[in-house]
């Protein structure tokens, strides 16, 4: 990387964090220790949920609450294809389908009318991805979901901190996820969390988190001893454990998670600032019912751009040491959805003409007013001297 170029992401490491972990390591206790309650306790406070259950990664999360839930062959679940690819890819490890339905044209999450209309007999759960941290609809297809007594799994991978109807992100379904890659608002370096108020749910994807062990021991072998429930397995499960310094850094990033938002709220505020008068783009949406968590900053070229024209864009802003990248090609017509499942183009018209004009600009807090006025000016040039501005 180029000592001068704004980068896409980047996470936001204080002392603190460095000083946690430090503990850790001076403690000698790397995995299943008081680190990871702490952190748990921290995330399922923010959600408004009686329990949180770390895990390896948000993706991890999700497949272990579907897997809790009993969803497998023969069953549906709706989601979105407009999203990380994670989403998708955990239904279809249970061997259940994935059941696409498209977007709200201003939201860009999935339309709740559309939701509603795609539950059949084999539906058994919506798991609704708050994209780009955009919670808009939770309430809505929370309503769905119970009517038709089916559960809704929140991903709110991108979305802590943020709220809708005055409810935090991850307390609308049976279950929410989040996720701490390093582009997210919270880091672990990788991990994530799942919340949720069922004690049940809570403690089998404790098990499952664990190799299936039973959550209840006594020498259990946690402190490195052996004296064989450790070895004891109730049920077949995963190893999706985060560890105690992974736990650690989540720590000192909640303790911090107000400042992080604001900064990240900040920078949001100035690219809207800097790019509201372009003619040729269209700025994210934020429903007034919703505090959003901003995750990305994803606009998109107006109705008319083709996926080249847009690409020719992302190219030239690289070229000038800015990163940027589409935000999100759409699931669906990836070649593994392709091949197993027999999408094509066409199938989710509105889920398709904004994928293919979306583009993330720089987004960590980090940028100075300056860097983003270099990249807001270099992508106003890119859209005129290459000819693409029809305003």
């Amino acid at each position: 990387m180029l000592s001068d170029e704004i980068a896409l992401s980047g996470p936001d490491i204080s002392h603190r964090e460095i000083q946690l972990v430090n503990e850790v390591l001076r403690s000698g206790r790397l995995s299943i220790g008081p680190m990871q309650e702490r952190f748990e306790q921290l995330v399922a406070d923010r959600s408004g949920c009686q329990h949180g259950i770390a895990v390896s990664s948000g993706t991890s999360g999700l497949h272990l609450v579907l897997h809790a839930l009993g969803i497998g062959p023969g069953d549906e679940v709706i989601t979105t294809p407009f999203s990380f690819v994670a989403s998708a890819n955990v239904i279809v490890y249970t061997g259940a389908t994935p059941v696409f339905v498209d977007l709200h044209p201003t939201s860009l999450n999935m339309d709740p009318d559309r939701v509603e209309a795609a539950i059949t007999p084999k539906t058994k759960a919506i798991l609704a991805v708050e994209a780009l941290g955009n919670p808009a609809h939770m309430d809505a297809y929370a309503q769905i979901a119970a009517k038709h007594e089916v559960p809704l799994i929140e991903d709110s991978c991108e979305a802590l901190g943020g709220s809708h109807a005055g409810r935090p992100c991850g307390s609308f379904g049976r279950a929410g996820v989040f996720g701490f890659y390093p582009n997210k608002q919270v880091t672990t370096g990788e991990g994530g969390m799942i919340v949720t108020d069922d004690s049940r749910l809570a403690e089998l994807c404790r098990s499952l988190r664990n190799q299936g062990r039973p959550t209840t021991q006594t020498g259990s072998g946690r402190d490195g001893s052996d004296r064989g429930s450790w070895l004891a397995h109730e049920r077949i499960g995963y190893n999706a454990r985060l560890s105690e310094i992974a736990a650690a850094i989540g720590i000192g990033q909640m303790e911090r998670l107000d400042e992080l938002l604001m900064r990240r709220k900040m920078v949001a505020e100035l690219y809207f600032e800097k790019l509201a008068d372009h003619p040729d783009l269209v700025l994210p949406t934020v429903d007034p019912k919703s505090d959003m968590s901003w995750f990305v900053f994803v606009c998109r070229l107006a109705a008319g751009f083709t996926a080249e024209e847009r690409d020719r864009v992302i190219k030239g802003l690289r070229n000038h040491d800015i990163g940027s990248a589409p935000y999100f090609p759409c699931i669906h017509l990836q070649p593994p959805y392709r091949e197993m499942f027999g999408f094509r183009e066409g199938l989710f018209p509105i889920a398709e003409s904004v994928s293919q004009r979306t583009l993330a600009l720089p987004f960590h807090t980090g940028l100075s007013e300056r860097e983003i006025d270099l990249v807001a000016q270099t992508l106003g040039l890119m859209l005129t001297r290459q000819g693409f501005s029809r305003g």
